[in-house]
């Protein structure tokens, strides 16, 4: 029997979490929409664990039209008001709202010309910061290019999107490779 691969810790045991941790968490994406999504889902994120919002990732496409920012911009009250019945999301009403004012931030940008992938990459120059982490207690929860993420996401409207989430975010999208060395999927990372 093969031995269990080397993985980053956080991942534990639960095979969801494994498998998101293999083949998503660090792998760079530069599509939009993807990053529109992961954005959102890591802001449902705030004061809970992720594997937590992982569990519901499907829901939540189910739920906000597929992340689509143009459907979601024209969710009225009523919607919001669905969403708050529905056991497959977060049922939070600023967390709910945050997702529609989001999509409105995303397409205001947009509006002006503004590539919201590009636009995020640009935090980081526009390719990973390949870090090399021995332990997690060397990981930080935000660095300055989170913090300067950040503030532009909130001055253009966004919601939920503090420093500490926005850092959760780069090292999910790939923005920051923080699998750990040791970790069998660092070099991949490295290489995408």
């Amino acid at each position: 029997m093969d031995a269990e691969p080397i993985r980053c810790p956080w991942c534990g045991s639960d095979p969801l979490y494994q498998e998101y941790h293999d083949t998503v968490w660090g792998r760079p994406n530069f599509d939009k929409y993807d990053l529109f999504a992961k954005l959102c889902l890591d802001g449902q994120q705030a004061g809970l664990s992720w594997i937590t919002i992982l569990r519901k990732q499907q829901s939540y496409y189910l739920a906000y039209a597929d992340f689509q920012p143009e459907k979601i911009a024209q969710f009225s009250e009523q919607d919001v008001e669905r969403l708050l019945q529905d056991p497959g999301v977060i049922r939070n009403r600023l967390k709910v709202q945050s997702i529609i004012k989001n999509a409105k931030g995303f397409l205001a940008l947009e509006a002006q010309g503004i590539d919201f992938g590009e636009y995020l990459w640009s935090f980081v120059g526009g390719k990973p910061i390949v870090n090399q982490w021995q332990s997690m207690s060397q990981v930080p929860a935000e660095t300055a290019e989170s913090q300067a993420m950040s503030k532009a996401l909130k001055k253009a409207g966004f919601s939920f999107v503090g420093p500490t989430i926005c850092y959760a975010f780069m090292q999910a999208v790939g923005m920051v490779n923080d699998h750990l060395v040791d970790c069998h999927v660092y070099e991949a990372c490295k290489q995408s």
